[in-house]
């Protein structure tokens, strides 16, 4: 029988979690042991009590040493996590009583990339001791994080939440889409295009359902012309531009400031289609009633300072 989480929280230690970050790193208990200063008897003892905690083997005993167990990857999984809070933990503490904020971390969608590691260059610049974690990914998964409190804020979309009134929020610019190309492009050096033009090409684009792909099916089916077949889909800034570098043919539709961050750095162009439609804009994102650390508002009010007007957290 699983215990309860209450005996669980009442049985487990941080130091039994170290022991099993050590028994997942060497497989070995004498090794494990030593690395967070027991004796091996009392690591065996050690690992016995967390193994009836559970109620259930993390480990399987082969000549080769520990081997953990499906259960057992799991816990170690949870234990590295909660290992790296404490540490996170321990570090926002130290900046809070050097004044200086300690750590914060933010998400953010392809689209605002280079709006928030401008924030963050100005941020770490005048609190140069301050940590800062950046996690790039979609909406949905950025709000799943702010939701299972792993990030302090993100800078994307509530509007794809079925609940936004979980969230606080504050329009922060209007996303305008362009695409672009390898320099090497047959397009790269047209005066002007239409849709039509790139109805054949391969398109890397976000997948299915997300705001920036349903735009452009709609601009496709406005202008109707079949929306392309073969696509590549990814929400990486990287894996666009890997493909684009590896494929002088493909196209892929971005915002406009990560467009011209590519083109000033010489790694892709813009080409000269304009597209109708704009998408929605992107918003700073925190979870309502939830506590806002010190180096989150820093960050915030970074992020709120580039603002065309005033605005305050809604």
């Amino acid at each position: 029988m699983t215990p309860s989480l209450n005996s669980i929280i009442s049985r487990l230690h941080l130091k039994q979690l170290r022991l099993l970050i050590a028994l997942a790193d060497h497989g070995s208990l004498l090794s494990a042991a030593k690395q967070v200063s027991l004796t091996q008897p009392g690591a065996s003892k050690a690992l016995h009590e967390i193994e009836t905690t559970f109620g259930t083997a993390l480990f399987n005993r082969t000549s080769r040493g520990l081997e953990p167990n499906d259960i057992g990857h799991c816990v170690i999984r949870y234990a590295r996590l909660i290992h790296t809070d404490v540490a996170h933990l321990r570090e926002e503490i130290v900046g809070i009583m050097r004044g200086h904020g300690g750590r914060v971390s933010v998400g953010v969608i392809m689209g605002a990339v280079p709006r928030v590691i401008d924030a963050i260059s100005h941020l770490v610049t005048r609190h140069p001791e301050m940590s800062v974690e950046i996690v790039e990914d979609t909406s949905a998964a950025l709000l799943s994080l702010i939701d299972a409190g792993r990030l302090d804020l993100a800078v994307c979309r509530t509007t794809i939440s079925q609940t936004p009134f979980l969230y606080d929020s504050v329009n922060l610019q209007e996303e305008t889409l362009a695409v672009i190309a390898n320099l090497s492009h047959p397009f790269q050096h047209a005066r002007k295009l239409h849709l039509k033009d790139l109805a054949d090409v391969r398109w890397v684009v976000y997948r299915a359902n997300m705001p920036m792909r349903m735009l452009l099916e709609r601009e496709f089916r406005e202008a109707e012309i079949r929306f392309p077949r073969h696509l590549v889909e990814t929400t990486s800034a990287f894996a666009t531009l890997s493909l684009l570098q590896s494929n002088p043919s493909f196209v892929a539709l971005v915002s406009i400031d990560v467009a011209e961050f590519f083109s000033q750095h010489g790694m892709t162009g813009i080409l000269p289609l304009k597209l109708s439609s704009k998408s929605e804009p992107y918003e700073l994102v925190t979870r309502r009633g939830a506590p806002v650390s010190a180096g989150a508002r820093l960050l915030m009010e970074e992020l709120l300072a580039r603002l065309d007007g005033p605005e305050a957290i809604a």
